[in-house]
């Protein structure tokens, strides 16, 4: 793989415009690289005389030296051959503002080199670019590193109070040096257990002075100087308050209840809650680190790279100049990341793995999962296996004339009904494989973005892997229950075959809710966490999946309303003559319109949840789109129920608006397309696809995907020899593949807005708060 291809794949997908600009820069070497071939001097012109690159550098150093600002005495860019010197390397001191890079090419004289100048030029742009940007990450992990030092001292004095507040002491107890200072950086603390472990036997602190702990000093005496342990003084607590998050249904009320947590008491549950933010708080930090420092070694590389390419191209001797500049800066030589990075995993192994690295480098750095051939072999054996049952399934119907058998409205109204539920689920699960397989191809982190567990995120193959699975399970037992006719002795169907679609059913959900280890575990009890959320909206606090999985589920109205079925089918109903009269009373008519209404009131619960705690007047104006959804969804389903002319009129223009509504809201707030001033007209300024078509055949779909639901709407006349249960079906897949197109533009908007603010890692609430006034 070529360097630049690879510098691309290894970049932090947020911080991609921060990165040099590689392949601008070989696109201006290879303009250098086309005048040279086009303009080849003659053999006898072709040598430059040996006075003038020292007449050259003669008078350039006589004008520089007039200008106080550069001093090129002890240039780190100044070669140790006069005669090869190429480029000169200064560092500018402007007032009010950082210093930067500057480099003088001495050679413009020469035929092309005012290309070389742009390439100087350009390159400097680059470098004091991401200088820049380094250092203000590396500000910004500083300042972290010293909140996270304060939240470890309230952790180490909480721990002190909850496991054993006999061991406590106050501050003044403590006989500690005069000239014992702290000095900035993360506090690494150490605790040691009693052998049972029931009890912390003591908590001290071990203050880290920097660099001087890591290097070796002239005597032990200084060292122990260098490292004091003083137990951690209870009065921190006086000056912190909890800020933890209510996790619970139950805790959230009675955090509205309580208005004051002045006088609350600490306990293990807080004790508990506390460290396992701080344990969040510093994988997340950890991770922040390991960025930066792929930033900073990436960008290292691709300056040397570029230079050793430029003297390949011109045949000069500058690249070593620039690199002595390169590494001599605070990018090429700054260590502050790695001794943060060795000080978050010393305090992590100690106080959040009970002294065992390996299990605590196992929760900082989680392992990537491996692609096996195992699962490619059973995704094609299953998707074969899918096809032939189709198959199978279209020749059965064919030679058995089950379209014209006298059952056949039986069967539509009571069994496909149940196989219908499969249907969509696997549609589902399709299109977001498919979603991740772009995702991944055009740079989303989505993993990221949906807030996935480090490692434990499914790829596009896991996802078909599933899908094709529940596939062949539905389609082998359909084709099983592809019988229409009664059994004569007895008048019924035959017990066993008609139970086949509960049976599976039963599998799925053991299959979802299963507690061992197996077939990724941790994506399903994200599901599950995630749809709990949904249903106890606005119980929780609101993310990004909760709402995204709760816009999934309005898409499943259908699927959600075949489960009510299930239950009127098979409690209510007589299985065994295929019949069934619960649809027929006004408390299922009810429940078919309060099973359908429940993902689009979680969207609405959670959007005013959104608007009382962000303030956003557009989470407002989104609860209103939903509560239109949801006026919309009644009166269609009323007038399906009574029919007549009012409700018609009343489902056909609460249907209008909402469309309306909701195309909009999908094209130009989820999108963010229509936009007419961009650089992309009716587009955005940024794209990924790199065919804008896309985005307008995108546009269009969904437009006419939103209409298709306005024919169901308003009843038009349906196709001939189509079962209602059959379109209605259709109807709800098209839903489906519209939504699976709205995921892919919705994450790929929501990527280009992280990007936009450089946004690559979470932000973790703390869990202490102190109290400025008291502290001072």
């Amino acid at each position: 793989m070529k360097f630049g291809k690879e510098f691309t794949s290894q970049m932090v997908p947020e911080w991609q415009e921060a990165y040099m600009d590689y392949n601008y820069l070989k696109g201006v070497l290879k303009d250098i690289s086309c005048f040279k071939k086009k303009n080849a001097p003659l053999p006898e012109v072709a040598a430059t005389p040996k006075g003038s690159l020292k007449r050259r550098i003669s008078m350039y150093r006589a004008f520089s030296g007039l200008q106080s600002r550069f001093s090129f005495k002890d240039s780190p860019g100044r070669a140790d051959n006069e005669d090869e010197e190429v480029i000169l390397v200064s560092s500018l001191q402007q007032e009010g503002s950082q210093g930067h890079n500057q480099t003088m090419f001495l050679m413009s004289s020469e035929q092309g080199g005012e290309y070389e100048m742009v390439f100087f030029r350009r390159l400097d742009d680059e470098f004091n670019k991401v200088i820049t940007f380094y250092k203000k990450k590396v500000g910004e992990v500083k300042d972290e590193a010293d909140e996270l030092s304060k939240q470890m001292d309230a952790l180490i004095a909480l721990r002190i109070m909850v496991d054993k507040p006999s061991i406590g002491m106050r501050s003044d107890q403590v006989m500690m040096d005069d000239d014992t200072t702290s000095s900035p950086g993360l506090v690494v603390p150490t605790h040691i257990r009693s052998p049972g472990g029931a009890h912390m036997e003591a908590i001290q602190e071990v203050e880290m002075t920097g660099e001087e702990i890591l290097e070796e000093e002239s005597t032990s005496k200084e060292k122990k100087n260098l490292m004091r342990f003083r137990p951690a003084p209870i009065e921190i607590l006086d000056n912190v308050k909890i800020n933890i998050d209510p996790a619970t249904p139950i805790s959230t009320l009675k955090n509205v209840i309580r208005t004051s947590k002045a006088n609350v008491k600490f306990s293990k549950d807080e004790l508990k809650k506390a460290e396992e933010q701080m344990k969040k708080a510093f994988v997340e930090f950890y991770k922040k680190l390991r960025l930066l420092k792929s930033y900073r070694l990436l960008n290292v590389l691709a300056f040397s790279k570029i230079m050793k390419k430029y003297d390949k191209t011109t045949s000069r001797k500058a690249s070593k100049s620039y690199s002595d500049m390169v590494d001599k800066s605070d990018l090429g030589n700054s260590d502050e990341v790695n001794k943060l990075i060795e000080r978050v995993e010393v305090t992590f192994v100690k106080h959040f793995a009970n002294g065992n690295r390996r299990k605590g480098m196992k929760h900082l750095r989680p392992q990537a999962k491996r692609e096996t051939h195992r699962v490619t072999f059973f995704m094609g054996l299953f998707f074969g296996c899918s096809i032939a049952l189709v198959a199978a399934i279209v020749v059965a119907v064919r030679a058995q004339h089950l379209l014209e058998h006298k059952d056949r409205d039986k069967y539509m109204n009571n069994i496909f009904p149940l196989y219908s539920l499969f249907g969509y689920i696997v549609l589902h699960m399709l299109m977001y494989g498919a979603n991740v397989y772009y995702w991944k191809r055009f740079r989303v982190n989505y993993p990221f973005i949906f807030g996935f567990k480090q490692g434990t995120e499914l790829g596009y193959r896991q996802v078909f892997l599933l899908a094709s699975g529940v596939s062949v399970l539905a389609l082998a037992a359909s084709l099983f229950h592809l019988d229409m006719d009664m059994d004569p002795k007895t008048g019924s169907y035959e017990t066993v075959i008609e139970l086949i679609p509960l049976v599976l059913v039963f599998v799925l959900l053991l299959i979802t809710f299963c507690p061992l280890n197996i077939l990724y575990r941790s994506s399903r009890f994200f599901f599950l966490r995630t749809a709990w959320h949904c249903l106890c909206a606005p119980l929780y606090k609101v993310t990004l999946p909760d709402f995204i999985l709760a816009d999934q589920l309005t898409s499943q109205v259908q699927a959600i309303r075949s489960l009510q079925f299930y239950v009127c089918y098979y409690i209510w109903g007589n299985f065994k003559t295929r019949s069934n009269t619960c649809q027929d009373s006004n408390v299922y008519k009810i429940l078919y319109i309060v099973v359908a209404i429940i993902p689009f009131w979680s969207r609405f619960i959670q959007c005013l949840r959104r608007l009382f705690e962000e303030k956003d007047s557009m989470q407002g104006l989104n609860s209103l789109k939903y509560f239109s959804t949801i006026v919309a969804l009644v009166m269609r389903t009323l007038y399906d129920q009574k029919r007549g002319t009012f409700w018609k009129v009343m489902a056909a223009s609460t249907s209008g608006i909402t469309t309306i509504a909701n195309t909009y809201w999908d094209l130009v707030i989820d999108w963010g397309l229509l936009q007419r001033n961009s650089k992309n007209p009716w587009l955005r300024d940024k794209l990924l696809v790199p065919h804008k078509i896309v985005y307008f055949v995108a546009i269009v779909l969904d437009i006419i995907l939103r209409l298709v639901w306005m024919q169901l709407v308003l009843d038009f006349q349906e196709l001939p020899h189509l079962h209602k249960k059959a379109f209605i079906a259709i109807v709800a897949c098209l839903e489906i593949l519209r939504r699976g197109l709205w995921n892919f533009f919705r994450l790929e908007n929501e990527h280009l807005n992280n990007v936009g603010k450089y946004r690559a890692s979470k932000s973790i609430p703390l869990p202490f708060n102190y109290d400025e006034d008291k502290s001072m």
